[in-house]
C-alpha cells in the first residue's frame, strides 16, 4: 500500500524524503517559543500592513489577514489553539492556523519575509515587554528599601569588614547600600532598552527585502526606537540577548549579596532581623527551625542566571555570519533568565517589606572597640598625625584587652599615660550616636547624609 501524502512543511518544496521523527523533535522549538505568540502576531499584523503599502496586498486582503491573526491570538489566549505535529515553532504554527482560517490568502503574508528576521523581531518585542515588567519590579524593590530606610534611621548597628565589627553605622545605611546597587542596575537596564529596541523585520533571510517595504513605517508601527541598518547583522545579532542575561547576572548577584547579609543577620548569633513567616520555612525534623529559604533561593538563583548567560555565550562565540540554527539555543536561557530575575525581584521586595528589625539587638552588638578609630581621630583634632594616633589607639585597645574591660572603662589617667594630648573630655568619644553623626561627608551614615541618600534615590526613581 502506498504511503499517504505527507503534509508539506513551510520550507519543504526542495525536499522529497520524510523527516526522521527524532529529527523533527530535535528541530522543533514550539514547546518553549509558543510564549512569543502575541509578539509574533503583532509583528505579522504590522508586516501585513506594510505589504499593503507596497501593493502586495489589497486593503481587503489586509483586513482578512488581520482578522485571521486576531482570531489566532484569541485561540492562544483562551487555550483553544491546537498544535499540529508539523508545527516546528511559533511562526509556522501561527501561519499554518492562519491559512486554515482564511485559506490560500494566508500564504501571502510571508512575502519577502523570512523566519530569520521574523524570530529576531519576535524576540525583541517579547523582551521589551518583559523588560518593562522587570523595570517596574526593580523600581518597587528600591522604593520599599528607600522608604524603610527613611523610617528606621534611628537604628544603630555595627558595620562590618571581613565580617568583623568595624565601625558604627545606621541600619538605614546598610539598607541603602544595597538600594544603590539596585539603582545602578536600574540605570543599566534603562540604558539597555534602546539596544533591544532595534527592528530586524524587513531584513529577509539575510539580503534584505525585495519588495521595498517601508521599514521606518514598520519600526514606528511596532514601537521600535530604531531599525537594523544592515540585514546580515539584523538576522544574526543576539547581542541584546547576551547583554540582557549579563544584566540579569549582575542584578541577581546583587540580590545574592544582599541575601547573604540578611541570612547572617537573621541567625540567632546576630538576631538583628527576623524574616516574616511568609518568606520562611521550617525543618522536617527540627520543630524550632525557621529557615530563611527565600533568601537562600535568591542567593542560589544567581548561579542559574549566570549559567544561562555563559552557556549561550559559548554557543554564540563561534558562529559564522547571519542566521544559524545554533541561535535556536537563545530562547530557553533568555526565557528562563527573564522569568528568574522577575520572580527574584518580587520575592526580594516581599522579604524586605515584611521583615522585622530588632534595633535593641543591633545596639547590643555595638562594643566600644568599634570606636577605636574615633579615639585616633580625637588626637588628630589635637594636631597629632594620624599614623601616630592609629598606633596610640591600638595600644589603648591592647590595654583594655589585657584588663578584660571596654575602652570606655580605661581611666583618664590611663589615656594620659598613653599620650599627653588626651584630656579630661576623652570619654566623650565613646558615644555611638555621636560617632555616626560626626561622619557628615557625602556618603556617610549621619542623619543628614541618610536623608540625602534617600532623596537621591527618590529622584532616580522619579526619572
Amino acid at each position: 500500500m502506498a504511503d499517504e501524502p505527507t503534509k508539506q512543511k513551510l520550507w519543504g518544496g526542495r525536499f522529497t524524503g520524510k523527516t526522521d521523527p527524532l529529527m523533527h523533535a530535535f528541530n522543533q522549538s514550539l514547546d518553549y517559543d509558543r510564549r512569543m505568540y502575541a509578539a509574533d502576531i503583532r509583528g505579522s499584523i504590522a508586516y501585513a500592513k506594510s505589504l499593503t503599502l507596497v501593493g502586495i496586498l489589497t486593503k481587503d486582503e489586509e483586513a482578512k489577514i488581520v482578522e485571521g491573526l486576531t482570531a489566532v491570538k484569541k485561540e492562544w489566549e483562551s487555550g483553544q489553539f491546537r498544535v499540529q505535529p508539523d508545527d516546528e515553532d511559533i511562526h509556522t504554527a501561527n501561519e499554518r492556523r492562519l491559512s486554515e482560517l482564511i485559506g490560500p490568502l494566508g500564504g501571502k503574508l510571508h512575502t519577502g519575509r523570512s523566519r530569520n528576521d521574523q524570530v529576531a523581531t519576535d524576540m525583541r518585542i517579547w523582551l521589551l515587554d518583559q523588560v518593562d515588567e522587570i523595570e517596574a519590579s526593580l523600581v518597587a524593590l528600591i522604593r520599599v528599601m528607600v522608604e524603610r530606610a527613611d523610617k528606621e534611621v534611628d537604628y544603630l548597628m555595627p558595620g562590618y569588614t571581613h565580617l568583623q565589627r568595624a565601625q558604627p553605622i545606621r541600619w538605614s545605611h546598610l539598607l541603602l547600600s544595597h538600594a544603590f546597587s539596585f539603582s545602578s542596575d536600574l540605570e543599566r537596564l534603562r540604558q539597555l532598552m534602546p539596544r533591544i529596541s532595534v527592528l530586524p523585520l524587513g531584513s529577509g533571510a539575510l539580503a534584505g527585502n525585495p519588495f521595498s517595504v517601508d521599514r521606518l513605517y514598520l519600526a514606528k508601527e511596532l514601537g521600535f526606537q530604531s531599525l537594523a541598518e544592515n540585514s546580515l547583522w539584523g538576522v544574526g545579532d543576539r547581542d541584546f540577548v547576551i547583554e540582557f542575561m549579563m544584566w540579569a547576572s549582575l542584578t541577581t548577584t546583587h540580590l545574592s549579596r544582599m541575601s547573604e547579609d540578611f541570612i547572617i543577620y537573621s541567625t540567632a548569633e546576630f538576631g538583628f532581623i527576623t524574616l516574616s513567616d511568609a518568606y520562611s520555612t521550617g525543618s522536617s525534623i527540627m520543630p524550632q527551625k525557621k529557615n530563611p529559604d527565600s533568601l537562600e533561593l535568591l542567593r542560589g538563583k544567581s548561579g542559574r542566571v549566570f549559567g544561562n548567560m555563559a552557556g549561550f555565550l559559548v554557543s554564540y562565540k563561534g558562529l559564522p555570519s547571519t542566521y544559524n540554527k545554533d541561535l535556536q539555543e537563545d530562547k530557553e536561557p533568555l526565557f528562563d533568565s527573564a522569568d528568574t530575575v522577575s520572580s527574584c525581584l518580587r520575592i526580594a521586595e516581599g522579604v524586605i517589606g515584611s521583615l522585622n528589625v530588632h534595633p535593641e539587638k543591633m545596639r547590643q552588638a555595638l562594643t566600644m572597640d568599634v570606636l577605636a578609630t574615633d579615639l585616633a581621630d580625637y588626637l588628630v583634632r589635637k594636631g597629632v598625625p594620624f599614623r601616630e594616633t592609629h598606633h596610640i589607639s591600638g595600644r589603648a585597645v591592647a590595654l583594655a584587652e589585657s584588663r578584660k574591660c571596654q575602652l570606655n572603662e580605661l581611666t583618664v589617667a590611663d589615656y594620659k599615660d598613653l599620650h599627653a594630648e588626651f584630656g579630661d573630655d576623652v570619654h566623650e568619644v565613646f558615644d555611638f550616636e555621636a560617632s555616626v553623626e560626626r561622619r557628615q561627608a557625602i556618603g556617610g551614615p549621619s542623619r543628614a547624609m541618610i536623608s540625602r541618600q534617600v532623596a537621591v534615590l527618590r529622584e532616580r526613581l522619579s526619572n
